[in-house]
């Protein structure tokens, strides 16, 4: 009995949902790097499909769990919404917004997520933003776009920025969707089904739409794009949404999303480690600015 009280005041407290928060933009930026990998070899349809089958195989792995929850028909569609709009659609933007645009507006553009996210909880959950974390929100904000154009630019990798952009508007709206689906259906069902969930549509809508591009098989199969794809769905997949589902359902949605825009900070911190890539000085200064706005939003917490 006190072993089960101890246990849910450990998996309810703040500290727990911060941590889990954490791991999920640790892993997810890390995915950035694995897929410049598996890009390099394969078609970004190929990879997709490749990431959404590694992550299905895991939880069918997990059969035991997943027949134990029971699915309640009135919220069919708002599970299809979740899967739809991450990681069907939200991939698929994300994808092509990148061939049109550079990396740096891209990232300008992520960081709007937050908002989006805070405005759609103040509507739907009547989820309350102090000052203090309305600051946090923008001090962040203003650190991505810092961040992105603080990097080294390539004129040659936006032909089309305002087509790229356009693109990458759409897939954060349906981050945006799928964050606040997570947040209504954690109430009722467990992260791990939440996730696997995710997985299983993403695997089948990925592998219907190779199929209607047709596209391409590679020659031949390398080593690090393969092992690339088998990270990007048997970690990143599995672990990072499983951490943020977990989150998601413990804080304010809108509070949650405002991890987002430490993607950009560790993404470039992978980037150097694995890549090579270097930070500039700006860089280094908007890290800062970014990770202390996401320090005022969790101070600005309002009270449960």
């Amino acid at each position: 009995m006190v072993a089960t009280m101890i246990r849910s005041k450990i998996l309810n407290s703040h500290t727990i949902s911060m941590m889990s928060l954490t791991a999920a933009v640790l892993i997810w930026s890390s995915s950035f790097v694995a897929m410049k990998i598996a890009l390099r070899a394969y078609d970004p349809m190929l990879v997709m499909s490749g990431r959404m089958v590694v992550a299905s195989l895991i939880f069918i792995c997990g059969y035991n769990l997943l027949r134990k929850q029971r699915i309640d028909f009135r919220d069919v569609g708002l599970l299809l919404l979740m899967a739809f709009c991450e990681p069907c659609l939200y991939f698929l933007f994300e994808v092509y917004a990148l061939v049109y645009t550079s990396a740096s507006q891209a990232g300008m553009v992520t960081a709007t997520l937050p908002l989006m996210v805070a405005v759609g909880a103040r509507f739907l959950f009547q989820e309350k933003l102090t000052r203090l974390a309305a600051c946090g929100f923008l001090l962040s904000f203003g650190g991505v776009v810092w961040l992105s154009y603080g990097g080294r630019e390539d004129p040659l990798s936006a032909p089309n920025p305002l087509l790229g952009n356009f693109l990458e508007v759409v897939a954060m709206l349906c981050a945006c969707g799928y964050i606040l689906s997570v947040k209504q259906l954690s109430k009722r069902y467990g992260v791990f089904f939440l996730t696997a969930f995710q997985a299983f549509v993403g695997a089948l809508f990925f592998l219907l739409l190779m199929g209607v591009t047709q596209a391409p098989w590679p020659e031949k199969t390398e080593s690090a794009p393969l092992w690339a794809i088998v990270y990007l769905g048997g970690v990143v997949t599995v672990w990072a949404y499983g951490f943020y589902n977990f989150g998601v359902s413990r804080v304010p949605a809108g509070q949650a999303s405002i991890f987002i825009n430490l993607i950009p900070v560790c993404a470039v911190f992978w980037g150097w480690v694995i890549l090579g890539e270097t930070f500039t000085l700006q860089q280094y200064l908007a890290s800062t600015l970014v990770m202390f706005g996401v320090y005022l939003s969790q101070r600005g917490r309002p009270p449960q």
